[in-house]
């Protein structure tokens, strides 16, 4: 999945100071900001982990974002901005931890990496960015 924009409505949480934000579009999807950058940087953060499906045990669908215009027209006395959601970039950030993979390769090519001194784990991971475009 591509970044993806949808639109966020701002809340002023006045007795806490901040902001309270939510995704009209995903239902579930809210988060908080101490000021207006936190606020920012956490509605990316929740929208791209709400989009998100890696290691998911249930499908669900993800709602087309509705035009901003809409979601203006039903909160007229909000702050509504566009936020980036990129679920690969949030994956890269915490799906870090390595997975064991078991794989063959000829005995000649396994003797000549050796030799080379390769990381078999490193040379894999670089094939697999690689032939994946990322």
């Amino acid at each position: 999945m591509q970044k993806i924009y949808y639109p966020a409505v701002f809340h002023v949480a006045e007795d806490v100071g901040g902001y309270w934000i939510e995704f009209p579009d995903l239902p579930g999807c809210f988060t908080q900001g101490g000021n207006e950058v936190e606020a920012m940087e956490m509605a990316k953060d929740a929208l791209s982990l709400w989009l998100d499906k890696t290691g998911e045990l249930f499908e669900y669908d993800i709602a087309k974002p509705s035009p901003i215009a809409d979601i203006q027209k039903r909160f007229p006395n909000e702050i509504v901005m566009l936020i980036e959601g990129d679920p690969e970039y949030y994956a890269r950030k915490y799906y870090t931890k390595a997975v064991k993979k078991t794989l063959s390769i000829p005995q000649w090519l396994n003797d000549k990496a050796i030799k080379a001194n390769l990381n078999f784990s490193q040379v894999l991971q670089e094939a697999l960015i690689n032939k994946l475009g990322l």
